[in-house]
């Protein structure tokens, strides 16, 4: 199977369970959008694409157009995107991705649950070659589609895979097709599900059941950051 599947095996088990954790963060991303690009959707991709997300997770309304406003709120702070990487033990390799307004104490905090669990921070740009980045789209199959002529007219715009599961159509593509992918969709009338980054590994390992629950403690750790916003390992 492709990788469109591992994403979406992956999509499935992933431990943002909790409402309580995952609307802030989603939160964050809207606002953001919305503070670079203005708020309204129709003018904005990336804001547009946040909302969909953020509806995907069934993130209520109200929510997000309080995200939507505290763009044009003087008091909300400029927020950065910034990137770790780090190894754990049984060769686990971590790459964070966080969304801040205090670098400073996302470091710390990052650093310091990593060094309580047994594993390091590593020098940036350490684990690049070991995760390929690609865009992610997902949208419902419906009756009138046919994948073959959909994977013809989406190459010119940079489309590597399309898959279909359980009448929900996956495709990927490189990073840098993301904005192109996203219109041609657009243009063609399909609703988007979900639109993400992904970061994949190049060389999956596999666990033991007692090495998963020592990695799971740390990711758990991660993910309750409010500054992190994905954590992506090279376990298959």
């Amino acid at each position: 199977m492709g990788r469109a599947f591992e994403y979406r095996k992956a999509s499935k088990l992933k431990r943002w369970g909790a409402m309580s954790k995952l609307f802030p963060k989603l939160g964050k991303i809207i606002t953001m959008a919305a503070k670079d690009g203005g708020g309204d959707p129709s003018m904005n991709a990336r804001l547009r694409t946040a909302i969909i997300n953020a509806k995907a997770e069934n993130m209520p309304k109200d929510n997000i157009e309080a995200a939507i406003k505290r763009a044009s709120s003087k008091d909300t702070a400029s927020m950065l995107e910034v990137s770790f990487e780090a190894k754990a033990p049984h060769g686990v390799q971590f790459f964070i991705e966080c969304m801040t307004d205090n670098n400073t104490r996302t470091v710390a905090n990052v650093k310091n649950i990593l060094t309580k669990h047994g594993a390091e921070m590593l020098i940036k740009g350490s684990l690049e070659f070991m995760f390929d980045r690609k865009a992610i789209f997902e949208f419902a199959l419906k009756d009138t589609m046919d994948l073959e002529e959909l994977e013809l007219e989406l190459i010119d715009a940079g489309l590597e895979e399309i898959e279909e599961e359980d009448g929900v159509v996956i495709i990927s593509a490189d990073y840098k097709s993301f904005g192109s992918i996203n219109s041609a969709l657009e243009d063609m009338g399909i609703e988007i599900l979900k639109a993400n980054l992904e970061r994949m590994t190049t060389s999956p390992i596999s666990l033991t059941q007692e090495q998963q629950v020592d990695i799971d403690k740390i990711i758990d750790k991660l993910e309750d950051d409010e500054d992190v916003q994905k954590v992506f390992t090279n376990i298959a």
